[in-house]
């Protein structure tokens, strides 16, 4: 009930306050327009906010299309307030930045060469021509700062069907960027499961192409999927499921996703707990996964620990229980709140009830406060230095073991013995 007040308070919110009123956003505008009479249009909203727009969604991004060039762009918030940021020039981006909002501006555009991974461009005035070159229907929706839509391609119609399609032959927009593949499925599980055998069979028939694009550029696309709440249905499309499993195989584990939906809170979930559910094994498969795509520090540093604490867990029947406070200091409540849904996902011997169980535990126990710092062992004759952080971790290590207690005359034996 909570749920649907807050969006009928936000959809009437978006109907008498819409996201192109924002007055840095009509600036902006006006600033592009100038020196241009006003019936030729500058500059139009493009992409993923139109899109949110019309679907009612919170708009985070702001992508706008121009008929201006990068240098002119720049020219044209020269002695203002905004800050212009030179994000891609080459591909004719300028980011100009206000106090509200970080907006891109691009500069029309039309295909002359492509080869699947780069394209070559040419900039253009002609908005059917910037409208073709765009991957899906509802990628190419334009929208003026006075809310009037121009939609060459019937993006609102496919938009309002939930329906995702490629812009012309499925074949021929693949070819041209295969990374396509992946936003094709991205989309699809933001808004459609379904997939029309025509498509299914050019992206199949592509596939081998996908080995032509960056790793990088692919996780970005991955990590964009795992953040949806959608991808918990995956499963329920055999087409799309195949499709993914083609482009992923190192995601042995998507029937996990089924496990997973029974006691899963979205504001829980997150792309750490998903890439643990779908890779985390007996063979180190999310060790091949870090590999392949070149993942980030932090994504290793997390699906390590989740799979050496998932491995400890199998082994320790106390992990859960005479452990639970140790844990939870050693890896903070979160982490284990995360690994409790991904041991349930993983484990199909824990029951529900066992789930609850452990996950109510952890929310009631209270996380200890190590007693000691630097500055207690300086007032007690200690210096600044690595001997202090030793005996720092020396008395940690003794006081986690005690039962989270340690006496003064301990800490003072400790620092005798190490410092003198």
């Amino acid at each position: 009930m909570l749920n649907l007040k807050f969006n009928f308070l936000q959809n009437i919110k978006s109907f008498i306050f819409p996201f192109y009123k924002n007055k840095d956003l009509k600036f902006i505008f006006k600033k592009l327009q100038e020196g241009t009479p006003e019936e030729r249009v500058v500059a139009r909203f493009v992409g993923g906010c139109v899109r949110k727009y019309i679907s009612k969604q919170k708009i985070d991004d702001i992508d706008i299309a121009t008929i201006l060039t990068a240098d002119e762009v720049k020219e044209k918030f020269k002695g203002t307030n905004l800050k212009v940021i030179e994000t891609g020039l080459k591909h004719g981006t300028v980011t100009v930045v206000s106090d509200s909002h970080k907006v891109e501006i691009t500069t029309l555009r039309k295909d002359i060469k492509t080869d699947g991974r780069h394209a070559e461009v040419e900039y253009t005035d002609d908005w059917n021509l910037d409208s073709e070159r765009r991957d899906f229907t509802i990628n190419a929706i334009y929208l003026d700062i006075n809310g009037k839509i121009f939609d060459p391609q019937r993006g609102t119609f496919d938009l309002k069907n939930n329906t995702v399609k490629f812009i012309g032959d499925p074949q021929k927009r693949i070819e041209e960027d295969y990374l396509r593949i992946i936003r094709f499925i991205r989309f699809k599980i933001m808004y459609d499961m379904r997939v029309e055998p025509t498509t299914s069979n050019a992206i199949k028939q592509n596939l081998d192409g996908i080995k032509k694009i960056s790793k990088e550029r692919v996780l970005v696309e991955l990590l964009k999927i795992l953040d949806l709440k959608n991808i918990l249905k995956i499963n329920e499309s055999s087409n799309l499921k195949e499709i993914f499993s083609l482009i992923f195989p190192e995601f042995l584990y998507l029937n996990r996703l089924e496990r997973l939906k029974k006691v899963y809170d979205f504001s829980e979930l997150n792309r750490d707990i998903l890439l643990s559910v779908l890779l985390i094994d007996e063979k180190d498969n999310h060790e091949y996964f870090i590999h392949k795509y070149n993942a980030s520090n932090k994504i290793k540093e997390n699906l390590g620990k989740f799979n050496k604490n998932f491995a400890e867990l199998k082994n320790n029947k106390d992990f859960f229980e005479k452990d639970l406070i140790k844990n939870a200091y050693t890896n903070g409540k979160n982490h284990l709140i995360a690994l409790n849904l991904i041991n349930f996902s993983i484990n199909s011997k824990v029951k529900i009830k066992d789930f609850s169980k452990t996950l109510n535990k952890i929310l009631k126990i209270e996380v200890p406060i190590f007693p000691i710092d630097g500055e207690t062992l300086k007032q007690k004759g200690m210096h600044e230095g690595q001997t202090l952080g030793n005996v720092l971790k020396i008395l940690e290590k003794e006081w986690i073991n005690n039962n989270f207690k340690i006496s003064n005359e301990r800490v003072e034996e400790v620092i005798k013995v190490n410092f003198n």
